[in-house]
Formats: structure tokens, sequence, C-alpha cells
């Protein structure tokens, strides 16, 4: 496993454990180029899935992609990065539960927006408005309405 520091190619293994959900194994590892550590996650390939974007396009779901979605969203706010890397954890295992080679990108952003509905309110709106292109105040309101309904 190459160090994402140096790129050097040899680590040791501090500590292997299986993840919370049990479908992976996370590893601690120390470089033995420049001694800094790391942690990989080992998961068996499964179904490769493909998702459908708004203009047809088909693109292999990246899990990084996601991630990355969710960080934006929470910049700045109180929600520790375990729980997001458990949130990209539960929809990827609720997509390939569908056992469909193809989802549409809607179905994943509807996903995202209902675990961050229940995790932060202000992460939720900044989400919703890109996800649901909002184009004046008034979207912003009318979606800030329907989350205090809910």
């Amino acid at each position: 496993m190459r160090c994402p520091f140096c790129k050097f190619s040899d680590s040791r293994v501090l500590d292997s454990r299986p993840t919370v959900e049990g479908d992976a194994i996370r590893r601690r590892r120390e470089c033995g180029g420049c001694g800094k550590r790391f942690t990989t996650y080992e998961k068996a390939d499964g179904l490769l899935l493909v998702v459908v974007k708004k203009d047809g396009r088909r693109e292999a779901f990246d899990r990084q992609k996601l991630m990355r979605g969710l960080i934006i969203a929470c910049r700045k706010r109180p929600v520790p990065i375990e729980r997001l890397e458990a949130i990209v954890d539960s929809i990827e295992r609720e997509l390939r539960n569908l056992m469909e080679l193809e989802v549409k990108s809607e179905h994943i952003g509807e996903l995202v927006m209902d675990h961050l509905r229940n995790l932060d309110e202000v992460a939720y709106v900044r989400f919703a408005s890109v996800y649901r292109e909002f184009r004046d105040a008034e979207s912003f309101m009318q979606e800030i309405k329907d989350l205090r309904n809910k």
C-alpha cells in the first residue's frame, strides 16, 4: 500500500479490525518511509454500480465523490468525519441492496438529503440548494418551511 503522504510503497499494519457494518476491514498503517500513519479499508469487490445522471450520462458510483459532497455541505458544522463516513456506508449499502446495475442520481440525492435532514439542518439546506438548484431566496424559504414542518 502506497503512503498517501510520500508515496513510499511499503507500510506495516499496526491494527486491523472489521468496520461496524462488518463489510470491510479497517487497517491502521505506518509508512516505512516517512513514518506517518494512515488508515485503509479493505472491501470485497461487489456489483458494479452505475449512476445515471440527469442528462443521461452514465458513470461508475464513486464513494469519494459522495463523501466530498457531504464534506462541502457540512463545512464549518459540528459534524464528525466518522458520521459522514457512516452516511456514505449506509447509502452505498442501500444502493447495492437494490440489486440494480444502474441507479438514478436523483435517488442518491434524495438519500443524502434524508440523512442530512436528520443530521444537521444547515448542511441539509446547503446540499438542497445545490441539488434542487434554488434560483432565489423564496426557494430557500420554502425549503426551510418544509424542513420545519417535517
